[in-house]
């Protein structure tokens, strides 16, 4: 379990630095299709670098998916969901010392690839719109990894289903909410940015959890499994 959790917190790590250093660091230059890409290719890349070890979840609602599909036990998740927040927070940690390095970057105006929503945010889009987004998009990204990852799946295409699918998500909606599916995600740069990241950011563990759930649910119920 010591190696499980490890790949976990790692996994996590790199999707957050990768991901949210796409954002920080090379948004200006990349711009939404390059961080878009960023999170998909570090999905990936920690798919078949660690899935073999711990399955790659790097997601809690992906876990919280995986015990209501009857695939994980609750105290399994709950070891998961713990590891995979201490990587986030270990991967937006070494983000900000990165960033920090240039002499024009201000965590409070650059921050930190935190997710968000309302007046101020990207698009400005409304609670209601986050909420819906989050829900949605995470019972349609936890339902393909519980059907990539399930019996009669073809092997050895689990991790590029389902980093394209996270590609494509934040390609829809990084304007929306910056893309969260992933309280662990939300919760590492929330943390050091504070303020309006931290008072937002139960919607970013709330509706992930709920659409994860969802998702594992209708696929223990037989109706998204083969």
């Amino acid at each position: 379990m010591t190696k499980k959790l490890l790949a976990e917190a790692l996994g996590t790590f790199i999707l957050v630095l990768f991901g949210c250093g796409a954002a920080v660091i090379g948004g200006a230059t990349v711009g939404f299709t390059g961080i878009a890409l960023a999170f998909g290719l570090a999905i990936i890349a920690a798919a078949y670098g660690l899935g073999a070890i711990s399955g790659a979840h790097l997601n809690p609602a992906v876990s919280v998916g995986m015990v209501a599909a009857g695939r994980m036990s609750v105290a399994d998740c709950a070891g998961y969901a713990a590891a995979q927040v201490v990587g986030a927070i270990a991967g937006a940690l070494v983000l900000y010392c990165i960033a920090s390095g240039q002499a024009e970057y201000s965590i409070a105006v650059n921050g930190l690839g935190q997710n968000g929503y309302g007046v101020g945010y990207l698009g400005g889009y409304a609670m209601s719109a986050a909420l819906m987004f989050e829900f949605v998009m995470t019972f349609i990204f936890v339902t393909v990894i519980l059907g990539a990852t399930g019996a009669g799946s073809t092997a050895g295409f689990a991790g590029l289903a389902i980093g394209l699918t996270l590609a494509a998500i934040h390609l829809v909606g990084i304007n929306v909410t910056g893309v969260s599916v992933n309280p662990a995600r939300s919760i590492g740069p929330a943390l050091f940015v504070g303020g309006t990241a931290l008072s937002q950011l139960w919607l970013f563990i709330v509706a992930p959890l709920a659409g994860g759930a969802v998702a594992g649910v209708i696929y223990k119920l037989g109706l998204t499994r083969a």
